[in-house]
């Protein structure tokens, strides 16, 4: 179990958002799933809703809104790194081959942050904090305890992160094809490449892992609230997992680790 009580060294996944056409439902589908208390949240923020567990922020929800009057995005897990300087992030996200979704912008008195895709189409936002440092509480049941990108092109990939984040990234000795990612030298979460095994139609993501005691019960309990299940519950290295899609088509991952740490 972990609190965390200052801000995150740079690079390091502090944030994880999901946006819904029903957001009521997704707050109240993730409440009932882990434990958390949500609610909508005040206009000046768009309603935008920060769920707790135990008193301490652990994920957004808050409603898809369509841009320019575009059809509304798609309902996804969006993974934020933290960083000490928003601008000079999108400077370098556009010279190191991004493409930025929405540009620096500043939420109230909580912060700054933007969205992009990397080189091989994964979405990825910053967040450079000011009095809202991100999660906090990570790594215990009903909290995220990991972030995976999984992408099509790592080559091009893995040096846009350590360029514009200053992310390292080493092959793990007993999983050669996949790469722990570090910030400041300890490790914050993975990336690997989608392969000839992954579906055809499986566009590059950033995957956010839920922490849980039981995969089975709680894979039990999301397909009885509506939901898809992508991948059973398996056991690997890790620990025990599954892939799950909500009833509106958010997808992430429940697993109950074998040993993690707090990140940075």
């Amino acid at each position: 179990m972990a609190e965390i009580t200052q801000p995150y060294t740079q690079g390091t996944p502090c944030w994880v958002d999901l946006m819904a056409s029903d957001q009521q439902a997704a707050i109240d589908y993730y409440s009932d799933l882990f434990g958390w208390n949500g609610e909508v949240g005040p206009p000046e923020f768009g309603g935008y809703s920060v769920c707790e567990l135990r008193g301490k922020s652990v994920a957004g929800i808050g409603p898809a809104m369509s841009m320019d009057g575009g059809p509304p995005p798609p309902t996804v897990w969006t993974t934020y790194l933290a960083v000490d300087d928003i601008e000079q992030t999108a400077a370098k996200m556009k010279a190191n081959g991004g493409q930025l979704f929405m540009e620096p912008m500043q939420v109230g008195d909580k912060g700054h942050m933007l969205v992009c895709a990397d080189p091989s189409g994964a979405v990825v936002g910053a967040w450079q904090h000011l009095e809202f440092i991100g999660a906090e509480r990570v790594n215990e049941p009903g909290a995220v305890t990991w972030n995976e990108l999984n992408t099509r092109d790592l080559a091009a990939a893995l040096p846009f992160y350590e360029a514009v984040f200053g992310l390292t990234f080493e092959p793990m000795p007993q999983m050669p094809a996949y790469h722990a990612m570090m910030a400041n030298g300890r490790v914050c979460g993975g990336a690997q490449q989608i392969d000839d095994t992954w579906p055809a139609e499986t566009p590059p993501h950033w995957m956010t892992y839920f922490a849980v005691d039981d995969p089975d019960s709680t894979v039990a309990a999301a397909v009885r609230a509506g939901s898809t299940l992508i991948v059973p519950t398996f056991d690997m290295m890790a620990g025990r997992m599954a892939v799950v899609q909500d009833p509106q088509g958010g997808v992430f991952a429940v697993i109950k680790p074998t040993d993690v740490a707090p990140p940075a």
